[in-house]
Order: structure tokens, then sequence, then C-alpha cells
């Protein structure tokens, strides 16, 4: 009898379920932080924060968007640390429900014309929740896929919890669009947009219901059975890997600029600047999101094969370039409604992936089970701060600078890009975590720490 079929059988359907738990539960938070994203410069700028200028009503309305991120780390380092301290698989199921119960809440929230200053007031803190769920979420999800991989197979397995990402963004973007073109401007600024919001409800009760069947990860159940976590995991990340932090921070800038200049800022500008209707930039941005479903774990494989440096270098330097040829299509041919999606779809859905899709395992890479939940949560919360949670009031601003003319946003994102490359070379010449846990050199060192 082949015994060892037998003993791989039960790991195969145990991944499976972790897998779809994962992707399931990636999917709710960002349809619900994305969401929030998409309405701010088309709804909450007139509903909660109306003014003479509706330039400064669209920055307010992108600072409290940006407060979810200022949000993130926070909940980061509080969930990280009960997840590093407690499990993982716990701590995914409260995230879930923080998130949901805030984006829902949203949906109630009267307009500033009926509660006063009380409307922005209860947003803001409805998104800060938004923002602390979302914090602890992405990092236990990552983690749960990425210490069930076998060895060699860490990057795909570590991207699929990512697809969540472009799936959230597909839904949120394609809701906003299906009732924008259902309904009356009049219409939609006055309910139907509270309507997306609502629909999170139904979508945390699927989440919860299947991550309750997930067991803790096997790398986290040996640190347990040991009694080898540490007291403060956050203060031991710190004192361990400080370079590892910075590195890991550098890498993820272009991640975050290149991701809010197309899914968030480019929805607003193609509609208030360039004048295109609304439903086809979101159509645009919903197109691209799809494509990048399968575009993400194809890089994640790819960066098993050929290391992840190498692929997060390129990644880097392509993504970020290519926002030139794409916003002069936008600016040259907004007639053309066929190149505008294709201006959105290649960079933002093709070329992206290649950052997104290996950036989890990269991540997971510079730090070790005990720290790992606190340490890429912290690296890819705070410095989505500066990232991402800003570069929609960056872009707006840039845009007036520039009359109109989109070649500040285009250098702002290259250099993003060029800050990201450098770090992922930097990571390339670090050594590897040690102790339990630690990933095996091969996968993100070794021969990539040279890029050709």
């Amino acid at each position: 009898m082949d015994t060892t079929n037998q003993r791989d059988d039960p790991h195969r359907h145990l991944i499976g379920k972790v897998v779809a738990s994962s992707l399931v539960g990636t999917t709710i938070e960002w349809y619900d932080f994305f969401l929030y994203g998409i309405i701010a410069g088309v709804v909450f700028n007139k509903l909660y924060f109306p003014g003479h200028d509706p330039l400064v009503s669209t920055l307010l309305a992108y600072a409290t968007f940006a407060v979810g991120f200022v949000a993130r780390p926070v909940g980061g380092v509080i969930f990280g640390h009960f997840g590093d301290r407690i499990g993982r698989k716990s701590m995914l199921i409260f995230t879930l429900i923080l998130m949901g119960v805030a984006t829902f809440l949203i949906a109630l929230i009267p307009s500033y014309d009926s509660i006063g200053i009380w409307a922005p007031i209860l947003l803001l803190l409805c998104r800060i929740v938004q923002g602390l769920g979302l914090g602890g979420e992405w990092g236990g999800s990552v983690l749960m896929t990425y210490e069930y991989a076998k060895p060699g197979r860490h990057g795909l397995y570590a991207s699929i919890p990512q697809i969540g990402l472009s799936i959230g963004l597909c839904l949120a973007s394609g809701v906003v669009a299906l009732l924008s073109g259902l309904l009356s401007n009049e219409a939609f600024l006055a309910w139907g947009w509270r309507i997306a919001f609502g629909l999170s409800a139904l979508l945390v009760i699927i989440g919860i219901y299947i991550r309750l069947v997930v067991q803790e990860t096997p790398e986290f159940a040996k640190i347990k059975a040991a009694n080898a976590e540490v007291r403060v995991p956050f203060m031991d990340m710190l004192r361990r890997y400080p370079g590892n932090i910075l590195k890991g921070m550098g890498a993820r800038y272009i991640d975050g600029v290149f991701f809010n200049v197309f899914a968030v800022f480019a929805i607003a500008y193609l509609a208030n600047t360039v004048k295109i209707n609304r439903t086809e930039a979101l159509v645009g941005v919903m197109a691209a999101a799809v494509v990048m479903c399968f575009f993400i774990p194809l890089f994640g494989h790819i960066s098993d094969k050929v290391g992840r440096v190498r692929t997060y270098f390129w990644g880097s330097l392509i993504t970020g370039f290519s926002a030139l040829p794409a916003f002069w299509i936008m600016h040259n041919y907004s007639g053309h409604i066929m190149a505008v999606w294709l201006s959105i779809v290649i960079p933002f859905g093709i070329l992206y992936a290649s950052i997104y899709g290996p950036e989890a395992a990269l991540f997971c890479e510079l730090f070790d089970t005990k720290v790992r939940y606190t340490g890429i949560s912290f690296v890819y919360q705070f410095s989505g701060i500066f990232a991402s949670g800003i570069t929609p009031m960056i872009a707006t601003a840039l845009l007036k600078a520039n009359n109109g003319q989109p070649w500040y946003i285009v250098a702002y994102v290259i250099f993003a890009g060029v800050v990201s490359a450098i770090s992922a070379l930097l990571i390339g010449r670090t050594a590897a975590p040690t102790g339990a846990g630690a990933p095996a050199r091969a996968s993100t060192y070794g021969t990539t720490a040279r890029v050709p």
C-alpha cells in the first residue's frame, strides 16, 4: 500500500479549505475597503463634505480615505500581536466581523444636510474601524496559505489570497457601475450607493461560515506546542529585523502608489477631468481587476521558479514606467473608450500583478514564524500610510499644480517604481531569517541576489 499518497491526500484536502477561506476573506475585506475609495470621490465629497470649492470637498473626502490607511498599521500591530501569541485563525474571524460591521454602518449614516457635523464624524469613525480590521486581515490570510504551502510553492500559494484584492475591486466597481447605470444620478446620490455598502453584511456571513472550518497553521502549531511564543512580538521584531522592515516598506511603495492611482484616483480623473462617463471609467477598472485575477497567481508561480527578488525588481521598474503611456493615452485619446480601457487593463491588470503576486511571499520571508504575523502586517500596513493612503490626495494636488495635465503624477509613479526596485535589490543581499519556521534561502535569496 502507498502510504505516501495517503499522507498527502489529507494535506491536499486541508490546503484547499485554507486557500478558499483566505481568498473569500480577503475578497470581502477588499470589497469593503475599496468600495469606500470608489465612492469617496463621487459621493462623499458631495453628501458629507459640501463646500463652494469642489477640489476642497474632494480632498476632504480623500482625507477620510487616508485615515483608514493610518488605522491599518495600528490594526496590524494589535492583531499581529495576538496572531503571533494566540493563533492566526481566531484573529481572522474577528477582523472579518469588525470590517463587515463598519461597512454596513456606513450605509446607514445620514448626510451632512440631515445631521450636520456628525455626518463626517461618524463616517470617519467607521473608516477607522475599517482600517483596523483590514490591518489585521491581510497578514493573517497570507500566512494561512504561506505556512501551509509545500516547499517551492510558497510564492504561488501566498499569491492566492492576493487575488481577493482584484475580486474585491471588481465587485466594488461592478456594483457601483451597475447601480450608476440603472439609477439616475439623483437616485444614486440619494440612496443607490448605500445598497453597495449594505451588501457587505451578506458577504461577511458567508466568510465567517467558511473560516470556522479552517485549522491553525502547522508552523504556528509547533511554536504553540513548544511554548515558544514571543512575549511582545512587535518589540522582538524591531530588535531583530530593523533592516528588513525598512527594505520591505521601500519595496511596498510602488504597490500602494500604483494601485491607488489606477483604481481610486483614475476614476475621478476620468470622470471629472477627461470627462468620460463614470460608468465607463468603472468598467475599465473592473475589466483590469478581472484580468488581474489570472496574472497574480501566474507571477506568484514565476517567483517560485526564478526568484522573488528578480521578479519583484523588474516588475517594479516596468510597472512604474508604464504610467507614462497609460496617462498619455487617457489624456490624448479620451474619445476612444477602448483605448482608454486598454490604458488601464494592460498596466493595472497585467503589469501590476508582477509585483502584487510575489509580494506576499517576499514579505513573509523577511521574518521567522514567531513574529511573522506582526512583521508582515506592520511592513505592509505602515508603509501603506505613505504609499497608499495619501496617494489620491497627492495625485489630485499634482493634477491641479500642472493645470490638469497628468505628467507630474506620472513622474511620481515612476519615482515609486525606482524606489521599490532598489529596495528589492537590497532585500536580495539580506541574510535569510533563521530559527523556527524560517524560509528556505533559495526562494528569495540565493541566485536572485544578483539581478541580471
